[in-house]
């Protein structure tokens, strides 16, 4: 009889560290969705960035969370089936990347998984929140203020070639935000005396006709907009401007690692990593809507002097200086 006691008695410690398992609970699940695909992506160092900030909130991929991935590759229209898919996953928070229309769509989707977003321009007028400092209900997240930056691409270009009267500005017309972008960039054109040619493109043969075009209406400089599909195309981009001489600045520090003149912009990592604390911190039981909107403050300046030596430019010292990263 003891001995009977003494087996079951082993057999029931055996399965304690089973049992135990079985109760933990499973690691809490986050969806992210981007407009971009996963190499460029990583590229960039978005997802790197992304983790930083989960692990600087406690959080491994991996180890004590985990980490869904879709990326929509520049269409648009499929995130409101990959915000979907999200809900029906039940996943603990999404986190809503790469601009609009992916917050958007995060929310149109779910009133009660915590949203954390990347905007580029104003969420209260875009009705993702009610206020920066109090977001409200299940939505916050990061903005980088595309306009703003738009603007100053606009004065850069100016700085460069202040004797340049027509100034293009290149937008995919599929953007969501595109036309706010855009408005920016006619109104600080305006304030310069500039003229400004809109020029819509969202495939290879329009981008080829609006540079042709470009060349024929005489432009003297161009600013191109923000899009995944331009960011996808930077290599060409800056080939076509320079086969046709034409000063350009981008939105990304890439584009002018990739041959282009200049580029100004947020630094997309630093957003990601703000992002990354976001999740961590919701996931830890903070309510999105009492944490407030962020707006991304850190931006980068890219000058590439060889592409200036080309089109035959002179930098000014003063647009040198104030570059964070100089191309020699």
């Amino acid at each position: 009889m003891k001995r009977r006691k003494f087996i079951a008695l082993l057999g029931g410690a055996a399965a304690w560290p089973l049992a135990a398992r079985a109760q933990q609970p499973a690691m809490p699940v986050i969806g992210f969705m981007n407009t971009l695909n996963s190499a460029d992506a990583s590229d960039l160092g978005l997802v790197a960035a992304f983790r930083q900030g989960l692990l600087e909130t406690g959080f491994v991929e991996g180890q004590n969370v985990t980490v869904e991935y879709r990326w929509a590759q520049g269409q648009y229209d499929r995130f409101p089936e990959l915000a979907a898919e999200f809900v029906r996953r039940q996943v603990a928070v999404i986190a809503a990347t790469g601009g609009e229309p992916s917050p958007q769509s995060a929310k149109a989707a779910t009133q009660t998984i915590p949203i954390v977003f990347t905007a580029n321009g104003d969420p209260i007028s875009e009705g993702l929140v009610a206020s920066l400092r109090r977001p409200g209900g299940n939505v916050t997240g990061i903005t980088i203020f595309g306009p703003a930056a738009v603007t100053k691409r606009v004065q850069l270009m100016h700085q460069l070639v202040p004797q340049a009267t027509t100034i293009a500005y290149l937008m995919n017309p599929n953007h969501p935000s595109g036309e706010i972008e855009m408005s920016a960039a006619q109104t600080a054109a305006r304030s310069l005396g500039k003229e400004m040619s809109v020029f819509r493109a969202s495939n290879e043969r329009e981008l080829d006709t609006a540079f042709a075009t470009m060349v024929q209406q005489q432009t003297d400089a161009l600013v191109v907009a923000s899009d995944p599909f331009y960011w996808s195309r930077r290599g060409e981009l800056a080939s076509l401007a320079a086969r046709h001489r034409l000063p350009a600045i981008y939105y990304l520090p890439e584009f002018a690692r990739a041959g282009g003149l200049m580029a100004y912009g947020n630094s997309l990592p630093d957003q990601y990593r703000l992002v990354g604390v976001y999740v961590g911190r919701i996931l830890k039981g903070e309510k999105p809507g009492d944490l407030p909107v962020v707006q991304s403050t850190k931006f980068e300046f890219v000058i590439n002097l060889k592409t200036a030596k080309a089109l035959g430019l002179d930098v000014p010292l003063g647009l040198t200086a104030g570059a964070d990263e100089v191309i020699e």
